[in-house]
């Protein structure tokens, strides 16, 4: 198998350095609902794994949650709850968001603020080293005390400072300097450390995790393109500095970023869908199909009728799996040649799209040996294992809830009219006739949602 990697930038074989592939993926900042940006990386990480375990290796896979940030901090006091409630109930959401789209689970799922002590530990021993200084309270990375600093991004000090626009800030020696501790605000969550109450930066958290749940070298850190710099290439940094082990990484692999109209899809910018409200107008397998007929390392541009085509496909691909044959003959369709194909497709970089058309030419195949009466079952069991690697379910109930859509939508705006006219009996008796149907109403001050 090989990957290409972000720092030799390179495609090389992906040889692990042990008996189990230690596998970093960034995580969300868990601030407000997922968006299908976020989906993108999950999902492209989770075939990874899915394939990678497919091949025969074991997976140790750590996914953090920032769950204390600047964002976090000003969305909660715009809402004037808790900084750590309002995170914590984002992110249970992004967990229900994931298996809404058959992510597995990390092995490991840790909250930044779980982990201050072993930050802090870090922190104070890059001190030590010399890496790092204090300054106020805050505490701040010594960039140029690391030669090859730049080595990911592939630039050096003097580029970034022009590059960024980075300018001097009082406290720090060099402008390029960044934050490992951030000292307390008012107002704001703090943890008591050596240096007066603050709270960790953004970068050393993922050092500190990866270091603790992984050790000092791992296999492969993944994320998006976005976080090439400066956030992966200051956990290189700091990382490396702490440890001593080169490198840090072995294969570093990044994800492009979903797009809607040209620009990247972010929640500052508004122009994003969330994923609960894809999965319920287009179904996981769509969106898992869209996501996956691209390049997972370029950007990929958001379009209805894009999710759409990819829902029709993932019926085909259920039907041909699902719909029972009537052998008339010994005759069997024979899946080798495809699952050869789907694997040269796998091998080469996580080429998604080309295991896709393997999975179709496949499912045709099966289509025209239930025509010809030849036997299909093994084959069907082929289509759902290799399916299965990229995560898709191709299960019957999901082509029914989506075909259901609509009438759920007419009774969702016919209750909501009964409630506005006052008649609370008939509106209870569609929600209760719903959840006996499995069709769950959420009613908020924006209107009423469904989920199955």
């Amino acid at each position: 198998m090989k990957l290409y990697n972000t720092l030799s930038q390179e495609t090389s074989e992906f040889v692990p350095q042990g008996d189990e592939v230690l596998m970093y993926v960034c995580g969300v900042t868990p601030y407000d609902e997922a968006h299908i940006g976020h989906a993108m990386s999950a999902i492209v990480f989770d075939v990874l794994r899915r394939y990678l375990e497919y091949k025969g290796m074991r997976v140790r896979h750590v996914r953090n949650f920032t769950d204390i940030d600047d964002k976090i901090i000003d969305r909660a006091r715009e809402r004037g709850e808790d900084a750590l409630t309002l995170a914590h109930r984002y992110a249970a959401r992004y967990d229900e968001d994931m298996a809404a789209l058959n992510v597995m689970p990390p092995t490991v799922a840790p909250y930044a603020t779980q982990e201050v002590p072993a930050i802090i530990e870090m922190v104070q021993g890059l001190i030590d080293r010399g890496f790092a200084y204090p300054a106020g309270g805050d505490v701040y990375y010594r960039v140029t005390k690391k030669p090859d600093y730049g080595k990911l991004s592939h630039q050096n000090v003097e580029t970034i400072i022009q590059g960024q626009r980075i300018e001097a800030e009082e406290g720090k020696e060099h402008p390029a300097d960044f934050a490992l501790w951030k000292g307390a605000k008012e107002g704001e969550p703090a943890w008591d450390s050596p240096w007066g109450p603050g709270r960790p930066g953004w970068h050393i958290e993922c050092s500190a995790m990866s270091t603790r749940y992984l050790g000092p070298t791992i296999d492969i850190h993944g994320g998006g393109t976005d976080l090439i710099f400066p956030h992966h290439e200051n956990e290189i940094a700091q990382t490396e500095a702490y440890t001593g082990a080169q490198p840090f990484v072995r294969y570093w692999l990044h994800n492009g970023m979903m797009r809607m109209h040209g620009e990247k899809m972010s929640k500052s910018l508004g122009n994003f869908i969330t994923v609960r409200e894809a999965v319920e107008q287009f179904g996981g397998d769509a969106l898992r199909l869209f996501v996956l007929s691209g390049t997972y390392s370029k950007p990929l541009n958001f379009t209805e009728d894009g999710v759409r085509g990819n829902r029709t496909g993932a019926e085909r691909l259920r039907t041909a799996a699902r719909r029972p044959g009537d052998p008339a003959n010994d005759d069997a369709v024979d899946a080798t040649p495809f699952r050869a194909q789907f694997e040269a497709a796998m091998d080469e970089d996580l080429n998604t799209s080309g295991a896709i058309a393997a999975l179709f030419d496949l499912a045709a195949a099966i289509n025209r040996g239930r025509d010809a009466g030849q036997r299909i079952d093994a084959a069907q069991g082929t289509l759902l294992e290799l399916a299965g690697v990229l995560g898709l379910r191709l299960e019957e109930t999901e082509g029914e809830i989506l075909a259901a859509k609509p009438f759920i939508d007419l009774l969702v705006e016919v209750r909501t009219e009964l409630r506005k006219a006052k008649q609370f009996q008939p509106a209870d008796m569609i929600r209760r006739r719903l959840a006996e149907l499995g069709v769950t109403l959420e009613d908020s001050a924006a209107g009423t949602s469904w989920r199955v």
